[in-house]
């Protein structure tokens, strides 16, 4: 057992006997949107996308049956390693997860390679992801299922991005976020966070807090900080070489 695997189980281990808190419930969810409206918004992602009949993998994955697929899972496409760790973290898409990636990519997945400032209108979101959900399996057949419901409250609060955190306090803070990752920046099997710019550190970690990002751990340790300490981690990480 290499080093790192027992870290990560040491790490699972952890949270399990941490996880008193009751999961956050379901978050209120409204009905998708209009699908030709989406037609005609996706136009923005075929630069990289195709979804259709005979829609083959492109700059992106193909998007044929894209809800319920666990993400990075289309076969010959050659993923991001951020988007890869995702799935094996147990993202998958839904109208949720979808929402929150066409948003801000980065809020969802650290170093995708998805070269997308992201769609700031939850309507628009709502008709692109309605245009798609044609291209999945009988979505007609199950209003009511949870990927025809979408979340719109996971905006990040400006001024939480204002926060300028203090490094020394971040690397007080540090000692448990190092149980995993490595200070010296090194990637075996556990991302790298030193150099992390402030701003990513800051969205992914308040994805974990309101459970958008999926890993299990990562939400226990997000949700017990506060957004001053989280503001403290991104400025110490950033500032390490």
């Amino acid at each position: 057992m290499s080093v790192w695997t027992a870290r990560i189980i040491k790490a699972v281990s952890l949270a399990v006997m941490l996880a008193v808190s009751p999961a956050s419930g379901p978050v209120a969810a409204s009905e998708i949107g209009d699908a030709k409206t989406g037609a005609r918004l996706f136009q923005v992602c075929k630069a990289c996308h195709r979804v259709g009949k005979e829609a083959r993998n492109a700059v992106g994955p193909h998007l044929n049956g894209v809800f319920g697929r666990v993400a990075g899972s289309v076969e010959a496409f050659r993923y991001s390693e951020g988007l890869i760790r995702a799935g094996a973290d147990g993202l998958i898409w839904t109208a949720d997860s979808l929402d929150a990636y066409l948003e801000n990519p980065k809020s969802l997945v650290s170093r995708t390679r998805m070269n997308f400032i992201g769609m700031p209108s939850a309507e628009d979101r709502s008709h692109v992801i309605a245009y798609l959900r044609d291209f999945s399996d009988k979505p007609s057949d199950i209003p009511e299922a949870e990927p025809t419901s979408t979340a719109t409250d996971h905006a990040l609060d400006p001024a939480i991005l204002a926060i300028v955190g203090d490094p020394d306090y971040g690397e007080y803070l540090s000692g448990e976020c190092l149980t995993c990752h490595q200070a010296g920046g090194l990637d075996e099997g556990i991302p790298a966070i030193t150099g992390w710019p402030r701003e990513d550190f800051v969205v992914a970690m308040h994805a974990y807090k309101k459970e958008i990002r999926a890993h299990p751990v990562m939400r226990m340790m997000a949700g017990r900080l506060s957004d001053e300490e989280i503001a403290g981690l991104a400025a110490y990480f950033e500032g390490l070489e």
